[in-house]
């Protein structure tokens, strides 16, 4: 636990960072102070409670299964992603990782994670995953949508130059229009998209 106690030293005031240890009995056996400001909503330490209180009811066996493959390969760390709860009833998304913590004799003692939160990096990935999405469909609709009006009014501007019957002048002015009302509600569809 010495080298772990020095990280925390070091990490003591981080205002990111949280640091946390788990027994073998699955309480906090550590907490740091940013991790208690942060999860235990001003009702004192976390240290002593179960490792469940502050997650997600799902992600509660991610944990039990990253812990055991924590002490399956001791000397390495192992990333997870971990909702918790924040205190209005809704969640922050954390990125952790964890590895065991043997005793001296090198049986197991506990888990040491060390995470910070990832919400708004998830939050604005998602935002620009939509807004990928949203120009895909834009692109496609430009590419597809507005090809075909265009086309026909350009050949039709070609067609006026020979035509000779005020008839035929009429038909082309008619298509002209219906072609040009068509790019229109295309041009329309993709400016009310949002983005």
């Amino acid at each position: 636990m010495h080298r772990y106690s020095q990280i925390n030293q070091f990490l003591n005031t981080s205002k990111l960072f949280y640091t946390i240890a788990i027994g073998m009995d699955s309480t906090y056996t550590f907490v740091s102070p940013n991790y208690d400001r942060n999860f235990s909503f001003g009702k004192g330490t976390l240290a002593g409670q179960h490792f469940s209180v502050t997650l997600h009811p799902d992600d509660v066996s991610i944990c039990e299964e990253v812990g055991m493959q924590c002490f399956s390969e001791p000397e390495r760390l192992f990333p997870v992603t971990l909702r918790k709860h924040d205190g209005k009833g809704g969640f922050v998304i954390t990125q952790w990782e964890m590895q065991a913590m043997l005793n001296e004799q090198g049986g197991p003692e506990g888990i040491y994670c060390i995470g910070y939160n990832i919400t708004k990096f998830v939050d604005t990935q998602n935002k620009l995953d939509q807004a990928s999405s949203y120009l895909d469909e834009i692109s496609y609709i430009q590419s597809h949508g507005v090809r075909k009006p265009l086309a026909n009014i350009v050949g039709i501007i070609h067609l006026m130059d020979t035509v000779e019957g005020y008839a035929d002048y009429k038909n082309l002015t008619r298509m002209l229009g219906e072609s040009a009302a068509e790019l229109d509600d295309i041009i329309r569809e993709i400016s009310n998209k949002n983005i």
